[in-house]
């Protein structure tokens, strides 16, 4: 069967002065047509150019065309662009996403023409829209007329890609590549941050995630888990060697089960191949995909968004540097609020702590005078940076700043507690700023399992202050009685905020926590305090009692001694009661040896930690024995 194609576009008869026309983005930006449309435009002014993303060479925005086209854009990219924003030749309009179509269809932003780029026509006079349906397809249904570029080289993609033949206006063929864009190099930050955004994934989960370093480095360290699956506005190269690994599956999806959803897709021809008659990839539009009751409607939904900087209250700032709009408020917000909403869902902002070679902290005490808050302190629950992951959800304006300081460049830790301080955001007892335990590496959570069950070993930091304290009473009386060889009746705020500030560059305190949500619950904790007159430090644990006899202090007790002959700190001394003999038990399991004592209900135990102390220490048992 041939199909007919609708005549050249004229635009005399399509457009006039002062119209509003949309124009496709991101990688289906139909520039042949817009090409044709400069070509015979000269008699024209005041043309208003709509669109959202538009990758390549955005002509239409240069300064010879002030007079003729007028750039409204929804998000800012490209030189030409960014260039008539800054210049006052062109708008933004902040929007979400999931809200830009309804613009054109209430009539807020009424269109006059919709330029688009789709694949040629099926047998039956049906062209897809490929890899861009996002907020074309709303375009293409309320435009007055449709003008295609016929690109043999867009992919046909599966979903409510489809447009028939005969909703075009007006057409030109053209044999044109599309905007590709190469993923940039995973760099040790973008590593690093994966690698924690990855431990708050579940097996099971669906994901929505954007372009860049950070979501690949995440997808990079998501490939051994199981039955993952996509609801996202936009797909990259990086999906494809997931897929391949077998950790998408889609079979756990709640909504759209088997089949990833999405709205559009930017990347290499490699991508656009990819999606090309791939059945189990779906394009939708925007206002669908976006949608957030949609996003909710998928169980244990993990978004990951990014972010210019974020405040000590967990204000995000994702669209402007300032009074300089940088980019598009997008489908933050959206994804946001859907996984606030999903069952077991999980919203993440994720950013290096630092910008410009480590000079400006993007945790800041307060957010920059004329930058905007895109996704509020309400809608947060976690953000991450290359230093760990501050948990925000259900948190006191207090924790959240100690959580944040937490995950800030270690240069500028000091300076935001003093900024907080001001406004009495923490009390005047928290003098000590979050540190690392440099012992540990670049990565301070470690995964473990413990009887089936996961928990988390990590420094003790002055976030846990609560935490702490609902661990000091959850204890018996028999266990604060051995732990602190009395019975103490209270710990108060002062209190356990002095011993959960902890310089980990000279003591050592670490915790073994069970993450559920936002919901963190300490288990155990282990600490060593360091005495520099004779170069050696002092061990002890806690247990809570439904935990005791599984493991934890044990493992707590070799992350400590391992830190300690890191520090080529000589040797570990521990006090305990006589009668607690489990605690002794684990100490001598370790190597630890009982130490003469003249009070019998106390054992002193010590354990050489350097190779030539423990030789002179084997020797002086010897000649005690003869």
């Amino acid at each position: 069967m041939t199909i007919a194609l609708p005549a050249r576009p004229d635009w005399s008869q399509l457009i006039k002065s002062g119209s509003r026309v949309f124009v496709g983005g991101n990688a289906g930006v139909p520039y042949a047509l817009i090409d044709d449309l400069i070509e015979h435009s000269k008699g024209f002014s005041d043309i208003e150019l709509v669109h959202m993303l538009a990758l390549g060479d955005t002509r239409w925005a240069k300064e010879e065309y002030r007079e003729r086209f007028k750039v409204n854009t929804f998000f800012i990219h490209g030189e030409e662009v960014r260039r008539a924003i800054d210049e006052g030749r062109a708008d933004y309009t902040p929007v979400f996403l999931s809200e830009m179509s309804s613009l054109f269809s209430d009539g807020t932003l009424p269109l006059d023409a919709a330029l688009v780029s789709v694949s040629p026509p099926d047998e039956f006079g049906y062209c897809s829209l490929g890899v861009s349906v996002d907020i074309c397809m709303s375009a293409v249904r309320q435009a007055r007329v449709v003008v295609a570029q016929i690109n043999p080289q867009m992919p046909r993609t599966a979903g409510h890609s489809f447009i028939h033949i005969s909703e075009i206006t007006a057409c030109i063929e053209a044999d044109e590549p599309l905007q590709q864009i190469t993923l940039p190099p995973i760099d040790s930050v973008a590593e690093r941050i994966g690698q924690y955004v990855a431990m708050l994934v579940e097996d099971g989960s669906t994901l929505q995630f954007g372009v860049g370093k950070i979501p690949s480095a995440t997808l990079k360290y998501l490939q051994r888990h199981k039955d993952l699956g996509i609801h996202s506005e936009m797909l990259s190269d990086s999906i494809i060697d997931i897929i391949a690994s077998g950790a998408i599956t889609n079979r756990k999806k709640t909504f759209h089960p088997g089949k990833i959803v999405t709205s559009f897709c930017i990347g290499s021809e490699r991508l656009y191949q990819f999606v090309h008659n791939n059945p189990h990839i779906e394009f939708y539009p925007s206002s669908y995909v976006n949608k957030p009751s949609n996003i909710a409607k998928n169980d244990k939904m993990v978004t990951i968004n990014s972010a210019l900087e974020v405040d000590l209250t967990g204000q995000v700032v994702a669209d402007s540097l300032g009074y300089d709009f940088y980019s598009g408020i997008g489908g933050q917000v959206d994804f946001v609020s859907g996984a606030s909403m999903s069952k077991g869902g999980k919203p993440i902002i994720a950013l290096p702590s630092t910008a410009k070679d480590e000079s400006i902290s993007r945790i800041v005490p307060c957010i920059t005078e004329g930058a905007g808050v895109v996704t509020s302190r309400g809608n947060v629950h976690y953000i991450v940076t290359e230093y760990g992951i501050a948990s925000l959800r259900g948190k006191s304006i207090r924790e959240r700043a100690l959580e944040l300081i937490r995950v800030a460049h270690p240069k500028f830790r000091a300076k935001l507690l003093e900024e907080v301080r001001k406004h009495y955001w923490v009390p005047h007892f928290q003098q000590k700023y979050p540190t690392d335990i440099a012992e540990l590496g670049a990565i301070q959570l470690q995964k473990i399992v413990i009887q089936g069950e996961t928990f988390y070993m990590r420094p003790l930091n002055p976030a846990d202050e609560r935490r702490l304290q609902e661990f000091f009473y959850s204890h018996t009386k028999e266990t604060l009685r051995l732990r602190y060889n009395y019975d103490p009746k209270q710990m108060s705020r002062e209190k356990s905020c002095n011993l959960v500030s902890v310089d980990q560059n000279t003591d050592v305190a670490l915790c073994i926590v069970r993450q559920e949500g936002s919901r963190i619950t300490i288990h155990a904790v282990g600490r060593f305090y360091y005495n520099q007159h004779d170069n050696s430090c002092e061990a002890a644990f806690v247990t809570r009692e439904t935990q005791q006899g599984k493991g934890m202090a044990s493992r707590l007790l070799t992350k400590l001694i391992d830190i300690a002959r890191m520090r080529n700190i000589h040797r570990m001394v521990a006090f305990c009661r006589a009668d607690n003999k489990p605690m002794i038990a684990i100490f001598e399991h370790h190597g630890f040896k009982r130490l003469f004592s003249d009070d019998p209900s106390e054992v002193e135990l010590a354990l050489p930690l350097q190779e030539d102390n423990a030789a002179n220490a084997t020797e002086q048992d010897k000649q005690r024995d003869h």
